[in-house]
């Protein structure tokens, strides 16, 4: 028997709700068919995905299951809604995905003057980080994309739109942006530091050779920047994502590092509707030298 994906939405409701009956309600389904499908999926894997019989707690197994198969689920659903939206989309579809600091920037400007120039025309716009860009360009869920760092793809032209300084950021009241001379790579990598995704970008010998050292790294910017406002960890961000974070941190150039961020625009060549992909890249470009830089 294969596993399908209404096994799986099956199971994380159930994970979810930590009972049948709250997980038939949500899925439309009788108790009974709940848990057959979930004996079902038990059965396929020859082990227990929760302990005991009340489904309220997952096992060691039920744990990593679940965080994968939410993953696929979501991502299922976010493909059926795209196909449903490309399908309905009689007078055209605008796909855009970009790192979060430029979307914040660009998707009000995009917005605006794509559905004033196209009547009904559809836009899905969504931000995340760099590797999710890449995916959703590479899978077909996107027709333009801007992310962080040149990243040859087949099928795709990439542009370069703006590059961005690299610098310290930590709490307002910190040492390091209060005293009078800027800090320096070892300041910055000497106080409690927390390494980010972004920081793999900077190419700096001495910045690289001192963050292999760094015992905390934070992937999500969100969880990055609340560690930071304790003003207990610094870490280094480029100075756009600097601009959207709270007033009680603060960005600082590093005298001696003179790296940027280069983020691109990323274009599907065989779009299915180029006409629109191509306003849409000419718009961003011609917007980048006033807005973005």
């Amino acid at each position: 028997m294969a596993i399908k994906i209404e096994m799986l939405r099956c199971f994380c409701s159930v994970a979810l709700s930590g009972n049948l009956v709250e997980a038939a309600e949500r899925l439309g389904r009788t108790q009974s068919a709940v848990s057959m499908t979930l004996k079902q999926f038990e059965d396929h894997l020859g082990k227990k995905l929760f302990e005991g019989e009340r489904k309220n707690r997952l096992s060691p197994l039920g744990q990593q299951v679940f965080e994968i198969s939410l993953k696929q689920v979501r991502q299922f659903d976010q493909t059926v809604q795209s196909i449903q939206a490309a399908a309905d989309a009689e007078r055209g579809l605008l796909r855009i995905v970009s790192v979060p600091s430029v979307a914040a920037l660009i998707f009000p400007a995009v917005l605006d003057h794509m559905t004033k120039k196209f009547t009904g025309l559809k836009i899905e716009l969504r931000d995340t980080d760099t590797q999710q860009v890449l995916d959703a360009l590479v899978e077909g869920k996107a027709d333009l994309g801007i992310a962080s760092g040149y990243h040859p793809m087949n099928g795709f032209n990439a542009v370069p739109l703006f590059q961005d300084q690299f610098g310290l950021v930590c709490a307002s009241d910190h040492p390091l942006i209060t005293r009078d001379e800027p800090p320096t790579v070892e300041d910055v990598v000497s106080a409690p530091f927390i390494r980010n995704a972004l920081c793999d970008l900077i190419q700096t010998p001495s910045f690289q050779r001192a963050i292999e050292q760094a015992d905390v790294t934070i992937q999500n910017t969100h969880s990055l920047i609340t560690m930071v406002r304790t003003g207990a960890w610094v870490t280094v961000l480029p100075r756009m994502v600097a601009n959207f974070i709270p007033e009680t941190t603060a960005f600082r150039t590093i005298s001696d590092l003179p790296d940027t961020r280069q983020v691109y625009l990323y274009v599907r060549e065989r779009a299915r509707f180029k006409y629109i992909t191509d306003e849409c890249r000419e718009f961003i470009l011609d917007q980048r030298l006033a807005s973005y830089c």
